[in-house]
């Protein structure tokens, strides 16, 4: 049965002419279509093992420059804005002694080190250096949701100006996850997070989980004042046991009307850092917690206020897992809109030489296939497509070696539809859903696209067939849409 699908999707799709056709999946063929998406790229590079897939910047994001060079903070990472100039405050996380300084604090005190959730029985959160240099870190014991919980403050002196417009990078392995929603919590514009003090307690939360998603959340008061997820979307692998960068960034956009939540990942822990969230919050982003609990925190804030403010206190923060750290910073930044353009450059993200499933926000994705020397280049416009929206599926069949369009070929494409579902949605993985087939598309000087609607949010496949009418050669390549 699958090697019949894969045969189905792999083969030249006849009649001529430009037809699409919708089918609603059945249990079993359901189960063969997911089977089919989730090996179909690698049943066709063991079939051309030249065949690769590479991943490029469609809407590239800026990066601080200095002169011809890509601006790097004092660990040398990539800035992705540049620091305020006459001011702008830095903080880098000292790496000799970190808890003499005076503005970094951890909850808890020194501890010998354990690195096992299971084995660890410590009252006070601690870090310990490690081998490579990096640091270990797990927190107070609390059994229950916030159980092993690290809160690492960075603080404002009195002469300095609050945190407002930042950047806060920093890389992480996470060594032991009590569950795939343990999350990495990177948060500012507020100050003490307690309950005698609810209308401190505000913040804009950036989230990395175990599981490789990535979100955005708002905290009005703590803790009746938390919104759902917005920018949620799995954006890589499993965080066990590997390094990755994290790279959460707010600013005020609009003569201070709204602010700009932005979430970068370095994945292969190389400096190559890419967008994988990208959320404005202007208004409408509501508390979801009853009226008569929201308002009993009698901050005289709105159910969407909008978190325009500074704050005093920056952390980096979990609950439920252990992790070790190194290049933790936080700069405040020169707003882009007051960004001079000569400032700034694009930059091409790192590319991977093997087919990647997780795609960090919607890039133009490129298919190699060196046997038969084709490469197809896959965009979705807009970037960003929302549920119920129109969204053009691009496609673009070059020659490899020379990047001219090769004419005269037609394809197919298969969507099947969300891979993985959004938080906000109760489809989860597993569930029934459906494919949609285009056949015999022509591609008379090299490119084509076609025009979906996404019905859900999530991660949907995109699995294309060309077939070159002038070389007699056949291609079939697998790409992702991540739709919010």
């Amino acid at each position: 049965m699958i090697q019949k699908a894969i045969r189905y999707i792999s083969e030249s799709m006849p009649p001529k002419g430009y037809e699409m056709m919708y089918v609603a999946c059945s249990p079993i063929l359901m189960l063969i279509i997911l089977t089919v998406s989730g090996v179909i790229s690698l049943l066709y590079e063991l079939s051309t093992t030249s065949t690769t897939n590479t991943v490029i910047a469609a809407i590239t994001p800026q990066v601080s420059k200095i002169g011809d060079k890509t601006a790097a903070d004092r660990f040398g990472i990539t800035e992705i804005y540049p620091t305020k100039p006459n001011g702008g405050r830095e903080w880098y996380f000292n790496t000799s002694s970190p808890l003499t300084d005076k503005n970094f604090f951890l909850s808890g005190g020194p501890e010998k080190t354990n690195s096992s959730l299971a084995n660890a029985t410590s009252s006070n959160g601690q870090i310990k250096k490690q081998p490579d240099g990096s640091y270990q870190v797990y927190g107070v014991r609390k059994p229950g949701k916030y159980d092993f919980s690290v809160r690492m403050n960075v603080n404002t002196p009195d002469n300095e100006q609050w945190w407002k417009n930042v950047e806060m990078t920093g890389y992480a392995k996470v060594i032991s996850a009590a569950s795939n929603d343990a999350a990495l919590d990177w948060y500012a514009r507020g100050g003490l997070h307690i309950r005698s003090s609810p209308c401190e307690g505000v913040a804009y939360h950036s989230g990395l989980r175990a599981d490789g998603s990535v979100f955005w959340q708002k905290e009005i008061w703590h803790t009746g004042g938390y919104t759902g997820f917005r920018g949620y979307i799995t954006a890589t692998h499993p965080l066990l046991g590997r390094w990755i960068g994290f790279k959460a960034i707010m600013f005020n956009i609009n003569n201070d009307s709204a602010v700009r939540l932005q979430i970068y990942l370095d994945d292969n822990a190389t400096n190559h850092w890419q967008k994988v969230a990208d959320v404005i919050d202007n208004g409408g982003w509501y508390a979801d917690t009853p009226n008569d609990l929201f308002y009993s925190g009698n901050c005289g804030r709105s159910k969407d206020y909008i978190i325009l403010n500074a704050g005093p206190i920056a952390t980096f923060r979990s609950d439920n897992m252990i992790w070790d750290f190194k290049d933790l910073s936080i700069r405040e930044i020169q707003a882009p809109s007051e960004v001079k353009s000569n400032t700034l450059k694009q930059f091409a993200t790192n590319t991977s030489s093997t087919s990647n499933p997780y795609i960090f926000g919607n890039a133009t994705q490129e298919w190699q296939d060196k046997e038969h020397g084709i490469k197809i280049l896959f965009t979705p416009s807009p970037e960003y497509p929302s549920v119920g929206n129109t969204t053009q599926l691009r496609f673009s069949i070059q020659d490899l070696k020379t990047g001219s369009h090769i004419k005269n070929a037609t394809a197919t494409i298969t969507v099947i539809d969300n891979l993985t579902a959004n938080i906000d949605t109760d489809v989860s993985k597993g569930s029934a859903r459906n494919f949609t087939i285009f056949k015999n598309i022509a591609a008379s000087n090299g490119s084509f696209s076609v025009n979906y609607h996404f019905l859900q949010a999530g991660t949907h496949q995109i699995i294309t067939r060309v077939n070159s009418n002038n070389t007699q050669s056949k291609a079939l390549a697998s790409f992702n849409v991540i739709v919010l």
